[in-house]
């Protein structure tokens, strides 16, 4: 009896060590999920670095990698749930797979399809994976059933409707505005000539409703030439702006004889020859993160007066958006100004206003020892934005070195008659080389929105000045006045209110910058700020005009009156006493009429 215990007792002992044996060579229950995919593009061509960001069913990010050289991602241990994914990849449209359910011990598998109109999002197979992410079965099963084909995904202003349907018109969308102006130099003279008289125009429309093309033009009628000036720019982009936007420029100025008359043998105005100037330009945008982006391109220009002057200036702005109301730029550019980068406004004929402004902005030539230069500068800036409410922070500092520096000069009859003064065409002055320089500057601002109609900035700032040590000359020597200019710092304060008028829709600007108005003040495009200090008083009127009945658009005046307290200015004296003026914003009063429509 004991020798049959015994052997039942071995045989249960045996069992529970066989038992326990095949317990710990099993696998143990897994209790979370798994969700991999693959990355590619319409052509089927993995794509690596691809972003892939995994959220809970509460919209919570719970993990985030990026694709393999493969174009493979794996989110492993997930809690059993619902979860959503979201691709995106540069150049190519986001996609999104919205209630994606994870099982225990389960793998999820998507094949993501990301293309430059509609990316989409294969749910493969729920199950455990062994092999590849997709065996060749699973292909000819998705080829072949309608109910595991891939739904497009609705984007907005994307229309997916069949275009044999619908019938497109060739031009749509147009708009356009003509401007009638005259008078003394407009607020781009530092940078470049205006004619005294000049009809301005511009005209935008889409072609077929995904190609936007903008054509505009400017024809002057000097008082002290004999021809006319004129200029035309054209560019082109993708409405969804998914390309580059390209833009050709094309100028003439006809400059009188006064100043390079000795340069021509004595010949009359007819041999005088004309300044002639062609700009391309390719302006890009990349969207690298979803808080960071980058605006970036070049020029290529060519100038034409007396000698040919080729070079090219590039440019670009990155931005970074620290948050939803932080904005941190850091621009670059070298050569001509970057007038791309600089905003169009928020009215809707903005972009129109900005091709005309363009227009007039020719390029700085000088004349020195009789031979033709471009002023070009080289400029490095950063900036800080941050809305809170109805106020706006701005903060910014810049370095700037330039080269063949253009100022405009008031001299006497004769003055620098040996090929040092290049004529302006639209007021007696000349255009003086002072040569080269280099400055630093900072700037701090504050906008406050008094209500939906007004606003008032007020700014401080610090920048680089020109100054002279001696305000009388000894000599007739070019060479001597731009030794005794020399470089400063200096600071200053700003004031601007701006706004419309309730009642008679009039849009006015008024500013007034104090500081040292024995020194001269360089003008500087700002690449990453908003705020452009200016000299003086400052003041600009846009008046709706009441609209006749047989008229599609609407009518505006306008006037400006630039730097009216005359400051800013930097006189000097010749050895006979007569007097010298040196500025880079002159006094200047304009006015005109344009039809918008």
């Amino acid at each position: 009896m004991s020798a049959q215990k015994f052997g039942l007792a071995a045989t249960l002992l045996a069992g529970v060590f066989w038992t326990s044996s095949l317990c710990t060579a099993s696998s143990p229950l897994k209790l979370s999920g798994e969700l991999a995919g693959a990355v590619k593009d319409g052509a089927g061509i993995p794509q690596m670095g691809a972003t892939v960001l995994l959220f809970n069913r509460y919209d919570r990010l719970v993990q985030k990698t990026f694709s393999s050289a493969k174009g493979e991602f794996l989110f492993a241990s997930l809690v059993p749930d619902l979860y959503s994914v979201r691709i995106t990849l540069s150049s190519f449209v986001p996609a999104v797979k919205n209630n994606i359910a994870i099982q225990p011990g389960m793998k999820s598998l998507l094949v993501i399809n990301l293309a430059t109109l509609l990316s989409s999002i294969e749910l493969v197979s729920t199950g455990p994976s062994t092999g590849p992410l997709m065996s060749d079965d699973w292909r000819w099963v998705l080829r072949s059933t309608m109910t595991t084909r891939p739904v497009l995904r609705i984007l907005p202003k994307v229309d997916i409707s069949d275009p044999a349907d619908r019938q497109l018109a060739m031009f749509s969308d147009t708009r356009g505005m003509v401007k009638l102006s005259s008078g003394e130099t407009n607020p781009f003279s530092s940078i470049g000539n205006q004619p005294d008289l000049g009809t301005a125009f511009a005209l935008a429309t889409s072609l077929y409703g995904n190609t936007h093309l903008q054509f505009s033009g400017n024809i002057g009628y000097a008082l002290n030439s004999t021809l006319p000036a004129a200029g035309f720019r054209t560019s082109f982009r993708r409405s969804d702006e998914s390309g580059p936007e390209v833009k050709l420029t094309v100028q003439q100025l006809s400059l009188p004889t006064r100043g390079i008359f000795p340069l021509l043998g004595g010949q009359g105005q007819e041999n005088v020859p004309a300044l002639r100037t062609l700009s391309l330009v390719v302006l890009d945008r990349l969207d690298i993160t979803d808080a960071i982006s980058l605006e970036y391109g070049a020029s290529l220009d060519s100038v034409t007066f007396m000698d040919r002057l080729n070079y090219v200036s590039p440019f670009a702005r990155l931005n970074y958006h620290v948050s939803g109301n932080g904005t941190a730029s850091l621009g670059y550019s070298s050569g001509a100004p970057p007038v791309e980068l600089v905003g169009s406004g928020k009215d809707a004929d903005g972009s129109l206003q900005q091709d005309m402004a363009a227009l007039t902005m020719f390029p700085r030539v000088s004349l020195r020892n009789g031979s033709a230069l471009v002023q070009r500068a080289q400029t490095l800036e950063a900036g800080y934005r941050y809305t809170e409410g109805s106020r706006t922070y701005n903060i910014g500092v810049y370095h700037e070195a330039v080269g063949n520096g253009a100022l405009t000069m008031t001299a006497p009859a004769g003055f620098y008659g040996g090929g040092d003064l290049l004529p302006e065409l639209s007021s007696s002055s000349s255009v003086f080389n002072i040569g080269n320089y280099s400055r630093t500057g900072f700037m701090a601002s504050i906008t406050q929105n008094l209500n939906d109609n007004y606003n008032v900035t007020l700014a401080y700032g610090d920048g680089g000045t020109l100054r002279t040590e001696s305000r009388t000359l000894t000599s007739d020597n070019p060479d001597e006045l731009r030794g005794l200019i020399r470089r400063g710092q200096h600071q200053w304060v700003m004031g601007r209110i701006s706004g419309t008028v309730p009642v008679t829709g009039t849009k006015f600007s008024g500013s007034y910058e104090w500081t040292d108005y024995r020194s001269l003040t360089p003008g500087h495009v700002y690449l990453v700020q908003q705020i452009y200090p200016e000299a003086g008083l400052n003041v600009r009127i846009r008046q709706p005009i009441p609209q006749f009945g047989f008229l599609p658009g609407r009518l505006e005046a306008t006037a400006e009156f630039r730097n009216m307290l005359a400051q800013g200015y930097l006189p000097l004296s010749t050895a006979a006493g007569r007097s010298i003026v040196l500025t880079n914003s002159p006094k200047a009063v304009r006015g005109g009429v344009s039809f918008i429509f």
